[in-house]
């Protein structure tokens, strides 16, 4: 009887209880591990849902600014017409006036800078069709830079980096369409250079091949590949990072402030993402994403990081 009592009234040993407590605490670590793994997660993905509604909200916006400016452009440009024709017949009969003619060609000049700003305005208002396709990346980026280069003398010892192999470069887009949209972004670049200097005293623009999943406003997780405008100019302050894509909104001196407005009507006509960030030293960066044919299986083939937000870059 005192046997069997004694058998009962044993209690786990020191040994099993620190088992016991070591058990515990490894899966109190694992539980608290994964709750800080998934509340980061959360965060990431309302961040990224908020950047998509803003996406939304920013085309609904631009669409309609883009009908009213289409209205505006149409009824300006028959006027300009007319005052061009009636400076350059004034201009021609002050030829014997040199003082007087001067004058009457400095209104030609004005009118074809105002005729210049209608049709930015009209290229943001025109209705973007696409007619997409597959697309060498790299050959839309060295057709974009060599199309910049010759516009202007801004790009007076400013270094064109593009991207070396390592990345796909395989696209689908507009051709066409996603030339202009990279010209417009490397030519703001080298421009930001010459206008506000180089804080490390780099005159570089560099082109980066990207690739990466995106979560969009419906919740769906999308292949993107694409590419990284980045200059070593000086900068974007927050405030104007803001409304960078609205019309008429510019950092330069000269300009309609319309470039960058277009840039992002094409980005979005192929239901892609384009997003600016500033560094701490200076610079701009510029992110277009495109979706691939055939998301899910190309996202399987290339996205071997098996993470979403993933990102592969291949810079020069």
């Amino acid at each position: 009887m005192s046997e069997s009592m004694t058998a009962a009234n044993t209690g786990p040993t020191a040994a099993e209880l620190a088992r016991l407590l070591e058990a515990f605490n490894s899966a109190t670590a694992r539980l608290a591990a994964t709750h800080d793994a998934l509340t980061a997660e959360v965060a990431r993905l309302k961040s990224e849902l908020t950047e998509a509604r803003g996406q939304v909200e920013r085309t609904r916006h631009l669409a309609l600014l883009g009908e009213m400016a289409a209205g505006i452009a149409h009824e300006v440009r028959n006027p300009l017409g007319s005052i061009r024709l009636y400076a350059r017949m004034l201009s021609e009969d002050l030829a014997d006036r040199p003082e007087q003619q001067a004058v009457a060609r400095k209104i030609d000049s004005a009118v074809v800078r105002l005729d210049a700003v209608v049709t930015d305005v009209l290229a943001f208002s025109r209705q973007t069709r696409l007619r997409p396709g597959p697309l060498d990346g790299e050959e839309v980026i060295a057709s974009a830079a060599e199309s910049a280069r010759g516009d202007g003398p801004e790009w007076n010892g400013v270094e064109v980096k593009l991207p070396g192999a390592g990345v796909n470069a395989k696209w689908w887009g507009d051709g066409q369409l996603l030339v202009q949209a990279l010209v417009n972004l490397i030519r703001n670049a080298a421009q930001a250079i010459a206008e506000g200097g180089s804080p490390t005293g780099k005159r570089e623009v560099r082109v980066e091949l990207l690739e990466r999943r995106v979560l969009m406003e419906d919740g769906r997780s999308v292949f993107m590949r694409g590419c990284a405008v980045v200059d070593t100019g000086p900068g974007i302050a927050g405030e104007m990072r803001e409304r960078l894509f609205q019309p008429f909104a510019t950092t330069r001196h000269t300009g309609t402030g319309l470039g960058l407005a277009i840039v992002h009507r094409i980005i979005d006509a192929h239901a892609g993402r384009i997003a600016v960030t500033s560094g701490p030293e200076g610079g701009a960066r510029f992110e277009v994403l495109l979706p691939v044919e055939g998301d899910q299986a190309s996202g399987e083939q290339a996205g071997g990081d098996g993470e979403a937000g993933g990102e592969k870059t291949g810079g020069a």
